[in-house]
């Protein structure tokens, strides 16, 4: 894809914002505070130059700060020539749901694009309510959702809306589900619906997906978020050592993600976001695992480690482990302060579900190490969830830690 017409599509989506050389893709629902650090940031974006990685993409982090991430034609149609690849994919239709200025979003026009695809722009309010778009033809189109939204549509209590949910998504060639972790039971229910979903892990600094499940191997019962992309070299490396786990010795050792290839991005702004590694190269703060089958599968975030005791907890091995008693709509695992061990170990879940069954909530708990159990379950009101369907762990903490 040549510049002009990625700076075509950018400009498209209503919001853009143009600063010198720079094309900046940004969130309507900024507040003051933010929409003044953006002003920062394009005023920083004056002293450098825009050749490579003129297209930035917004992406939060853990820090809650506005910063973006640097792209270009170059990035993004790497990124767009691999997706195409790993699915077999010559040409994309979709239809599209998610925010035009999340990497999400966006890589779905870039990928309808350069493929000569149809791109069909749809308010996630109507679909929710039940007015799902008609594409239109029948072959070959996808659709991207985060968890809760594909939750919403196959949990609706009206039965014949959730009848004509499924009928309408079982039209997808595939159903890319990302931004979060697929808890078994929703997973079980796509399944049982025979949905062809996608489960994929990416971010916006190497320009979305760089691993994917393919919909067959879904079928068979798979659950990672599957193998790397043709673009992208996935590997773990060592948290002591910082050495790469030999492929050999990848299956069940838990180290930090890291990512090279042609679509990582090319640096921040502001620059004292963070640091891009060498060119092509970029050290995640995620942890993960390799299964027998070679899919990748997430365990955690190096900086929502619980220290307990002196001994660490994944929050995210204690959410998959409450998911599957089948009765938290939504959980986090956080650590909070404690005077004694360090942290404590707290479970929120979303205030307005049904009071859980406590005693299927231990039964789930009895794989789990002691230390590892939660010490606490809160639950919270209002959920803080972003668009893109992502928990505010910083805001859950905080409130965990609040005083009883």
């Amino acid at each position: 894809m040549e510049r002009p017409e990625l700076r075509r599509l950018a400009l498209e989506t209503g919001r853009a914002v143009e600063r010198g050389d720079f094309v900046f893709l940004c969130d309507p629902e900024w507040g003051a505070a933010e929409r003044a650090e953006f002003g920062q940031v394009a005023r920083e974006a004056g002293g450098i130059a825009a050749k490579r990685g003129w297209l930035c993409l917004s992406t939060g982090g853990t820090s809650g700060r506005v910063r973006f991430a640097r792209h270009d034609e170059e990035t993004l149609g790497a990124a767009a020539r691999g997706f195409c690849g790993h699915f077999g994919l010559e040409r994309v239709n979709a239809v599209d749901v998610l925010p035009a200025h999340h990497v999400s979003g966006f890589m779905a026009r870039v990928r309808c694009a350069a493929t000569g695809g149809i791109h069909l722009p749809w308010a996630w309010k109507r679909l929710e309510a039940g007015d799902c778009p008609e594409p239109p033809s029948t072959d070959g189109w996808v659709l991207s959702l985060v968890p809760t939204q594909l939750q919403r549509l196959l949990g609706d209590a009206d039965a014949a809306r959730r009848g004509r949910a499924a009928d309408w998504l079982r039209r997808f060639e595939v159903i890319f589900l990302g931004g979060g972790p697929v808890w078994p039971s929703l997973a079980d229910a796509a399944a049982r619906e025979g949905l062809r979903i996608s489960l994929s892990y990416g971010m916006t600094e190497p320009a979305a997906m760089v691993t994917a499940l393919r919909p067959g191997e879904f079928a068979e019962g798979a659950r990672s978020c599957g193998t790397a992309l043709p673009h992208a070299r996935v590997e773990l490396v060592d948290e002591e050592t910082g050495d790469v786990y030999p492929k050999s010795r990848y299956e069940g050792r838990v180290g930090r993600v890291r990512i090279a290839g042609p679509s990582v991005f090319r640096g921040y702004l502001p620059a004292s976001a963070g640091a891009a590694g060498p060119d092509g190269v970029l050290m995640t703060e995620d942890l993960a695992f390799l299964d027998a089958r070679g899919g990748l599968n997430i365990a955690g975030r190096r900086d929502a480690v619980i220290i307990t005791g002196g001994k660490k907890v994944l929050p995210g091995e204690v959410e998959a482990v409450l998911r599957s008693s089948g009765e938290f709509s939504d959980v986090a695992v956080v650590g909070v302060p404690d005077a004694e061990w360090g942290e404590r170990v707290v479970a929120c879940y979303p205030g307005g579900d049904p009071e859980p069954d406590w005693e299927a909530v231990g039964r789930a708990m009895h794989s789990l190490s002691g230390y590892k159990r939660p010490a606490r379950f809160i639950p919270m009101t209002p959920w803080p969830r972003n668009a893109q369907g992502k928990v505010s762990r910083a805001r859950l903490r905080a409130l965990a830690a609040a005083p009883e």
